[in-house]
């Protein structure tokens, strides 16, 4: 099986598919963090979950800039990033939830198991996005929702009630942030998110010991990201010009 025609546009389907070659890379960060979680390395686990959220968060507009799809039909980079997604997003901060016994036993194992089942269910919803591109019901961005539990060192019963409320909304169709994609307010959503991933950078370099000052910022702007679609959802006029 040929996977370019060197005969056609040799340079155009060896650039697109080196863009799925990037996708892909997640595969391999994933996989370094499972070594890491395992080991209970936590802090390097989430360095290699970051690098794979930088990924898969210039993969996209790259494939787009390159016309992936049109280049390479035969090729679905939706399925390859839903397959990524799945493993970063979910697999990994789940393994990680239950490795650390945050919630005790055997209720790690319980939070662990809700989490991989109902993220694989809202993987097959295909309305998961709306016309705004916000994400209809939570995204399974576990892997912020577990960081953030590191982060601030939680309690049980917090780990437990946030796993919890956030699987029940999972299938609720309550509006969720596309920080990139979404348009109203995205000056002020982008710049959010980019000061909660400095602050998640800082924490990991400090192996989740900050100053109060720190966790407060990154909790509240968490809480921001959490809940801004929902708000932007009950205020249709807000953030339109």
């Amino acid at each position: 099986m040929k996977i370019f025609n060197y005969k056609r546009v040799p340079y155009a389907e060896i650039r697109a598919f080196s863009v799925h070659i990037l996708t892909a890379s997640g595969s391999f960060l994933a996989f370094l963090g499972v070594v890491a979680a395992a080991e209970h390395r936590f802090v390097d686990m989430f360095w290699w979950l970051g690098l794979a959220l930088l990924v898969d968060g210039i993969d996209g507009p790259i494939a787009r800039k390159v016309s992936v799809k049109e280049v390479l039909p035969n090729w679905s980079g939706d399925t390859l990033d839903n397959i990524i997604d799945y493993v970063t997003y979910v697999l990994l901060p789940a393994f990680a939830l239950y490795e650390s016994g945050m919630i005790g036993e055997p209720w790690s194992f319980v939070a662990a198991g809700m989490i991989v089942v109902s993220s694989a269910i809202y993987y097959a919803d295909t309305g998961m996005k709306t016309d705004e591109y916000f994400f209809s019901g939570f995204p399974v961005v576990w892997n912020m929702v577990i960081f953030t539990l590191f982060v601030i060192g939680a309690s049980a019963t917090i780990a437990l009630v946030l796993v919890g409320v956030s699987v029940v909304l999972t299938f609720l169709p309550i509006n969720f942030l596309h920080p990139v994609r979404v348009k109203r307010l995205r000056p002020l959503n982008l710049g959010i998110f980019l000061f909660w991933s400095a602050l998640g950078m800082y924490s990991l370099l400090m192996h989740f010991v900050m100053p109060q000052w720190a966790v407060v910022l990154f909790v509240v702007s968490g809480l921001y990201l959490y809940c801004i679609g929902a708000v932007l959802q009950f205020f249709p006029s807000l953030g339109r010009h």
